[in-house]
């Protein structure tokens, strides 16, 4: 390992918190600065690239999948590296934060993969980004218990064969981490969380018997997965482990990435364990590049937009089929339903419906799918293991039937569903109440008997603005219009506060939430991620 230097990153504006310092030990600081000399210029240029994209998209209004790269995706000789033992089998994976009870829970869960969230389920305070790291040391050397303070319930780990193996997502590349500077300048938040995780962990988990295992989550283009490529092949050569020790599972939860699926898988083939379809972000990243684009691009209700929309179908068979075809795990769609203690009928509705969605992903060749709560673990595991068996995984259907162009992943208009009035209600709902909890550090929230996290906030906020910007006259017959969003927006919040009382009210950010879902909606410009003003204003 390199012999550290003295950090040349400093930590500003945060507040000590306990036990700190096992994770930002002088060592890891440092080669968290390497990982930033050597590749945040790189990051800042991929930035400005997508800017200059999503600038031709709204001059041509459409995609295409890349000519410069039409030979690697003709070339059937190349696969990605064989899956590493523990993530063979990958049929049901649990997705939370980490904090403390949530890491136990999910490592105890039943579940093949838990996926460890800095990014859309945890709001990136201080507090969030640093013990959340220590929480994930404390797992793997078997130092975690947790007590409720109000049930008194007690939380340990089972024994080590029972546990999920863990794959951390970090922070997307717009986000900074304004804790950690050097030379005055915030480092980007994916590098600090990679960072810390990786040095910290990586021969650890080796001595597990698995590895550093990663999400990566808002990708673009494979540009930016030859950027992370790059960083793993640096970081095995600083710890001095071995190539291929790291793996990572891209998120396809961009328009512009689902374009280019081969050449991600490609870059990253020495390193790649598959792709997963994410479907919130994906209709947030469709509304983002092609709110421009006129009547044929708008989207109705999220709602009424499954993942059997034809649109969305050619999404998610040309993944199943690109993965399969290079060796590479398909991973399928969030399950987010949170069980409701007071109404079994609600939840044999929504059990219904889980099953049935992971009944489809499995029949369609998805090696797994994701699950908000452990107690759909055994709903997506019997859909699974009716289909795999005693197999780890179904890579060996090819699915050569599947043929999808260009214009499929686009056909918006090929959905008879209209945006709705209760549509337009919904998104301010759980957008205030999303926001809300975020700006209090809370990523993960239940709303509606549904697990919410950033990307919720982000297609309900670009819903509501599309909806205006295009023009959008509702069933009921009304505009939708800024003074109508202002207007549902009070009756919600005067809705919470005779919900939740004066005091409690008081105590939450609710004015402030709905503030920011205003200003995010209606601005003429239409901010990249709303994640970036809401960071400004979060405490911590």
């Amino acid at each position: 390992m390199s012999a550290p230097a003295p950090s040349p990153l400093a930590v500003v504006d945060a507040e000590p918190l306990p036990r700190q310092e096992e994770v930002l030990t002088e060592a890891a600081l440092a080669f968290v600065a390497e990982l930033h000399r050597r590749f945040t210029p790189r990051r800042d240029e991929l930035l400005a690239r997508r800017a200059e994209r999503r600038a031709e998209i709204a001059r041509t209004s459409t995609l295409d999948f890349l000519p410069e790269t039409a030979a690697i995706r003709a070339d059937d000789s190349w696969k990605v590296a064989p899956a590493p033992a523990a993530l063979n089998d990958r049929r049901v994976e649990i997705t939370g934060p980490t904090d403390r009870k949530m890491t136990i829970n999910a490592l105890n869960s039943g579940a093949r993969v838990w996926l460890a969230d800095f990014e859309d389920a945890s709001a990136p305070t201080w507090e969030n980004v640093i013990l959340g790291q220590l929480n994930l040391i404390d797992a793997y050397a078997r130092k975690i218990d947790f007590t409720d303070p109000r049930s008194g319930k007690s939380y340990a780990l089972k024994p080590a064969g029972e546990l999920a193996t863990v794959v951390m997502r970090p922070r997307g590349w717009h986000l900074e981490e304004r804790h950690l500077t050097f030379d005055g300048r915030p480092v980007p938040g994916a590098l600090v969380d990679f960072g810390l995780y990786f040095f910290h962990n990586a021969q650890r988990l080796i001595d597990l018997g698995k590895g550093p295992y990663f999400y990566l989550p808002k990708t673009e283009s494979h540009l930016e997965a030859r950027l992370w490529n790059d960083i793993f092949v640096f970081a095995q050569d600083y710890v001095g482990i071995p190539q291929g020790t790291v793996r990572a599972t891209v998120l396809i939860e961009t328009i512009t990435a689902a374009y280019e699926m081969e050449e991600i898988l490609y870059e990253l083939r020495d390193h790649a364990a598959g792709l997963n379809a994410g479907r919130w972000d994906y209709l947030f990243s469709i509304v983002k590049n092609f709110r421009d684009g006129g009547a044929k691009f708008v989207l109705p209700d999220r709602n009424a937009v499954t993942m059997t929309a034809p649109f969305m179908r050619a999404y998610t068979e040309l993944l199943v089929r690109t993965c399969h075809k290079r060796g590479a795990h398909a991973i399928g769609g969030m399950a987010a339903f949170i069980p409701s203690r007071r109404d079994a009928e609600v939840n044999k509705v929504a059990f219904e419906k889980v099953k049935a969605d992971k009944d489809r992903e499995a029949g369609d060749g998805f090696d797994g799918s994701w699950v908000a709560h452990p107690d759909l673990v055994p709903i997506a595991m019997a859909s699974f293991d009716a289909v795999l068996g005693e197999k780890p995984n179904q890579k060996d259907r090819l699915r050569e039937d599947v043929s999808v162009a260009a214009g499929d992943l686009i056909a918006i208009d090929s959905l008879d569903a209209k945006p709705t009035y209760a549509g337009l209600v919904s998104a301010v709902q759980v957008g205030i109440r999303y926001i809300e909890a975020w700006l209090r550090g809370l990523g993960a929230v239940a709303i509606f008997n549904l697990m919410e996290d950033a990307a919720t906030a982000e297609i309900s906020r670009s819903q509501i603005w599309q909806w205006i910007n295009a023009g959008v006259v509702f069933e009921n017959g009304e505009p939708a219009t800024p003074e109508l969003a202002r207007a549902v927006a009070a009756e919600e919040l005067a809705a919470i506060r005779a919900e939740i009382g004066e005091e409690a009210f008081a105590a939450g950010k609710w004015q402030q939430a709905h503030d920011l879902l205003l200003h995010v909606s209606l601005d003429a410009d239409y901010a990249d991620f709303l994640t970036l003003p809401a960071y400004e204003q979060l405490v911590g």
